[in-house]
């Protein structure tokens, strides 16, 4: 049986399986579960991979197995692995990071049964068996603080299925006690004992609440809707909901302010609650005046709450948390947003509190008497407010005005001694940049200083910043507000493109900004550094925002021609390199980008050719001649390049999207042989026919003696070659291809590898010519070659011939015969021109000599004319024997 499970049969295997399954539990047969194990990931047949998940027992071992099936490519398959996590595995069992890997899959499954699967394991094993159908302890096996996404997504899906709700007796109320330890009553007027939430019990309540408002105002909006009895029991359905959405929520806002308060004081172990039930007061009703002034109250003491801080062994103050956003969070920012957005939603008010408490935090910044700390805590603040505005109009009028903000504020702040303090500063640019309906000078020439003579950190945000303009600006405008006219590289496609040294203090502000961006990728000073928290580096920051450039060209009409393929080869070369090893998100970010340009046009796939040679030349090792690198390094390197020359053929091959080709005939593909210029004008470039002819070219380039590199380079572009498509309908390029591989047989004739790449691309090419005896002429040539923007000088009428063949004009037996005919009549001078080479005369007189001999040893009573008939007949014979020797050297 452990034989059959590696069967060429499907069928075999799976009975092979099920079989061995029933020994599998067996401890001294240990190797039954290696090899299952071993086979799972190798398995092809869906159906086989099921059985096998099915057979294996629980253990620390199969485990992690069971859980990658639940990314299996087959239903049946993650199906089956939910199956056997919900049967055999126990949640204890699991560490948090599992448990939350498979509620994050199988929730989100597309499959309708996948998900419904992994519904049934964490509702009957987990939360009734494990938990006891108590959410609160199901939470807890979760750690929402880590992972809250997670933790939401269950909750809701189990809220939505009706299979959790809060009984009477349980509520918000209960943990706001009055002086004697009783539930705190609305007439009570005793100051509030507050208990602590544990932060699982917070977020369970905050998404309960966010359940019953929604659906309170679904139903009355389907009340408002409805007519009669329909419209009377939504509205029944909408007061039951408000009703128990009451009975949960603290009694008042000065019980809410009072339940928030406490948690935050409580310390950084309560933050996690403390962000839940500030999320709360977006669903408490603030339209009394006297509640809406101590709702404003508290917003205001939560926007002059400082960073919190802790000192370090030599006594040094260190923020805790991001050191960017409010309070040091990015959700604790947004939450603290979104709740002054409720107490202060009349038309301006929200900015107005903000640039009051930021007016009264930049006094001391402006009089240079502030720390860094509260430079840390205005900016936040500041960039709190640019986040969530609409446009700098919306600030005019208000306590502090944009031009004040940005020369009092952000420009010093980016200036300051202190690394996080410009770090802030800098995102504050960026933001204040995209409202301004122009960019202004000063604005982008302190992010390009920033960009350029930073450090990493600083640099990264820079990057963002300068990004994000682009984007929304366009390079154009960007460049335009430098009030200088800036040189770029890109603009003459004839040049090979050469980095910016960014280490020159002045260089830096003569070029464009996607010179300068992509000065960036050139680097090797950002190359080692990556952020400890958030694993970014300089690189992938800019390859990121190129990337979104790439896809989105056609809204920047003024990008030059040239900067597309330079900057997508250079995103392959970073996706293959080994720096990019540790940036997954890259990674990601890259591969999704490659998975969907090339379909997006033809014009797309045109950059893609053309940045094909340049590219793999450049990651091809020794191919300057000036490769140092130990032979296990080049072996690297030359494997990364293969792969992104196959990269790129798939890249090619892939089929455009339906949307950009539904207007083009389905025949442009397809015209026969016969038809004028074949249409190669508009597609040639694009198509995998025009990175032929590029790639053929790159290898004639290599004539002569070779070094090892080069050998293995063209040996290299010809395996890439014969994975290419040709069209047949493609007659002039055919006939172009054939002209230039039979220029790269005679070149590599010495070379008998080369050669032997080369001969079966040349023997494709000669069955897929449809009219052999029609020659390609120059002018054809030239305008294919103009086409694609190459330059090569190809001789049309120069002599080509297939290497280790002699020369001979054609010795075929109609040739022969017709040729007797032609001395007759014709002239000595046609005479000489249709005369065999001396080769073929010395192998028919030998050949008619042994001929003779036989003869009369055979047949003595033939007569003299028989003889010589019989040497006629020989001598036409050796014609066509030679005719067959010569094909046979050929």
């Amino acid at each position: 049986m452990m034989v059959r499970v590696r069967d060429k049969v499907p069928v075999i295997r799976t009975f092979a399986v099920r079989s061995l399954s029933r020994f599998v539990n067996d401890p001294e047969n240990s190797d039954i579960l290696d090899l299952l194990l071993e086979v799972l990931p190798l398995e092809q047949n869906p159906e086989v991979r099921k059985t096998i998940v099915l057979s294996l027992p629980p253990s620390i071992a199969t485990t992690q197995a069971i859980i990658d099936c639940t990314l299996d490519v087959n239903e049946s398959v993650r199906k089956a692995a939910y199956s056997v996590l919900a049967n055999k595995v126990p949640l204890q069992s699991l560490s948090i990071k599992l448990r939350t890997t498979i509620l994050q899959r199988g929730l989100a499954d597309r499959a309708v049964n996948v998900s419904t699967e992994c519904l049934k394991l964490m509702k009957d094993q987990w939360l009734s068996n494990s938990c006891q159908g108590d959410p609160i302890k199901f939470l807890k096996y979760l750690d929402v603080e880590t992972y809250e996404s997670v933790a939401e997504s269950a909750l809701e899906v189990l809220l939505s299925e009706g299979l959790i709700m809060p009984s009477d007796d349980k509520s918000i109320q209960q943990y706001i006690l009055s002086a004697d330890g009783e539930a705190r009553d609305e007439s009570t007027c005793s100051v509030p004992n507050i208990q602590l939430m544990e932060p699982e019990i917070a977020l369970y309540w905050r998404i309960i609440c966010r359940k019953l408002s929604k659906s309170a105002q679904a139903k009355g909006s389907d009340a408002a809707t409805a007519m009669g009895a329909e419209a009377a029991v939504y509205a029944a359905e909408a007061s039951d909901a408000n009703d128990l959405l009451e009975r949960i929520l603290p009694a008042s806002v000065s019980d809410y302010v009072d339940l928030v308060k406490a948690h935050i004081e409580a310390g950084p172990n309560h933050h996690f609650a403390s962000r839940q039930l500030l999320l709360l007061g977006t669903m408490l009703d603030f339209s009394d005046a006297m509640l809406h002034k101590t709702a404003s109250s508290f917003v205001q003491e939560l926007l002059h709450r400082p960073f919190e801080q802790e000192l370090d062994e030599d006594g040094n103050s260190i923020v805790i948390g991001d050191g960017i956003n409010l309070g040091g969070d990015k959700d604790w920012a947004d939450a603290v947003s979104k709740l002054a957005k409720i107490f202060h939603a009349a038309p301006g008010e929200y900015e107005e509190v903000i640039l009051v408490v930021v007016e009264k935090l930049a006094r001391p910044c402006r009089e240079r008497t502030a720390d860094f700390l509260q430079w840390m805590h205005m900016l936040s603040l500041t960039s709190l407010l640019l986040e969530n505005g609409k446009s700098l109009h919306s600030l005019q009028g208000k306590a502090i005005e944009p031009e004040e903000i940005l020369h009092a504020l952000l420009l010093p702040g980016a200036k300051h001694t202190h690394l996080d303090v410009q770090r802030i500063a800098i995102k504050c640019l960026g933001l204040f940049g995209l409202l301004e309906k122009k960019p202004s000078e000063e604005l982008i020439r302190q992010l390009r200083v920033a960009f350029c003579r930073s450090p990493p950190p600083i640099s990264i945000m820079a990057c963002k910043a300068l990004v994000d303009l682009r984007m929304w600006h366009s390079p154009t405008e960007v460049d335009k507000a430098m009030g200088q006219d800036l040189l770029s590289q890109f603009e003459d496609e004839s040049i090979d493109f050469a980095p910016i040294d960014l280490s020159n203090a002045e260089e830096d502000m003569n070029f464009k900004m996607l010179d300068l961006l992509y000065a960036g990728l050139e680097s090797d000073d950002w190359r080692a550094f990556a952020d400890s928290n958030e694993h970014e580096s300089v690189k992938a920051t800019i390859g990121e925002g190129f990337a979104k450039l790439l896809l989105l060209g056609e809204k920047y009409p003024s990008l030059p021609a040239s900067f597309y393929p330079f900057v997508l080869g250079k995103l392959i070369a970073l996706y293959f390199s080994e720096e990019s090893k540790e940036q997954l998100r890259f990674k990601q970010c890259l591969s999704v980008f490659f998975e969907h340009y090339a379909s997006l046009s033809e014009k797309h796939k045109g950059y893609v050719s053309k940045a094909f040679v340049p590219l793999i030349r450049s990651m091809w090792p020794g191919i300057d001649g000036n490769c140092k690198s130990s032979s296990y390094v080049v072996s690297n390197q030359r494997k990364r390049a293969v792969q992104a020359s196959r990269f790129i053929l798939q890249m090619m091959q892939t089929p455009l999207y339906k949307k950009e080709t539904r207007g083009e005939p389905e025949t442009q593909f397809n015209k026969s042989p016969d038809s004028p210029e074949d249409s190669i004008q508009p597609l040639l470039n694009c198509t995998e026919e025009g990175l032929a002819i590029r790639i053929a070219i790159e290898m004639l380039n290599f004539k002569g003696k070779k070094t090892a590199a080069e050998k293995a380079y063209v040996a290299a572009l010809g395996k890439t070659l014969v994975l290419l498509h040709l069209k047949p309908s493609k007659q002039n390029v055919i006939k172009l291809m054939k002209k230039l591989l039979s220029q790269l047989a005679d070149s590599v004739c010495s070379e008998k590898e080369l050669l032997r790449d080369v001969k079966p691309i040349l023997e494709h090419l000669k069955s897929l010519d449809v009219c052999p005896s029609e020659e390609l002429t120059q002018d054809q040539a030239d305008s294919i070659f103009e086409t694609l923007g190459v330059s090569y000088n190809l001789d049309i009428t120069a002599t080509t011939t297939v290497p280790k063949t002699p020369a001979p004009c054609s010795t075929r037996p109609a040739q022969s015969r017709r040729r007797v005919r032609i001395r007759e009549t014709s002239s000595d001078e046609e005479e000489e021109v249709a005369s065999p080479p001396p080769s073929a005369l010395m192998n028919r007189s030998h050949r008619a000599s042994k001929a003779a001999a036989l003869a009369k040893m055979t047949a003595s009573r033939v007569k003299m004319s028989n003889v010589d008939e019989d040497d006629e007949e020989e001598q036409g014979s050796s014609d066509v024997t030679a005719e067959d020797s010569d094909e046979s050297d050929e």
